[in-house]
């Protein structure tokens, strides 16, 4: 159970009435959409960014970016619950925005100010490309 969006979080971006109804008053379908966004959002995360710190911090220790993030991806699940049809574009625009700016940190074209970074070694090894030589052979004498 994801613990690292709260509740009230959302009144910044849906009523609550109008998240109670997609959910049918459910709290656990919307507990499974948190878990996945932020399930999903590790997977980009997690070459640069120590995910665990991220995601387990609370209260205002959460960075608001990252939070922000979450909440679109986590409403974009709950609302694809809903008629299809009647699906919001807002809602696809901000989904779709917060992959962008995933796959953005995750290309390291964007940074994410204040968050906890995995040491040096590690972002390293974590790289999908490398590239490297044998050392230099030193032939005169």
């Amino acid at each position: 159970m994801a613990e690292f969006i709260n509740p009230e979080d959302y009144d910044a971006s849906i009523h609550r009435e109008i998240l109670e109804s997609i959910i049918r008053e459910d709290e656990a379908v919307l507990e499974i959409c948190e878990d996945q966004a932020i399930e999903q959002m590790k997977s980009y995360l997690g070459t640069r960014y120590d995910c665990r710190k991220i995601f387990s911090a609370r209260g205002k220790e959460r960075n608001a970016l990252i939070l922000m993030f979450a909440i679109d991806i986590t409403l974009y699940h709950v609302c694809s619950i809903h008629n299809p049809q009647k699906f919001s574009s807002f809602r696809k625009e901000r989904y779709e925005r917060a992959m962008e700016w995933l796959k953005g940190v995750s290309r390291m074209e964007i940074g994410i100010p204040e968050a906890p970074a995995l040491d040096s070694e590690t972002v390293q090894r974590n790289m999908p490309t490398q590239i490297r030589s044998n050392p230099k052979r030193v032939t005169h004498r």
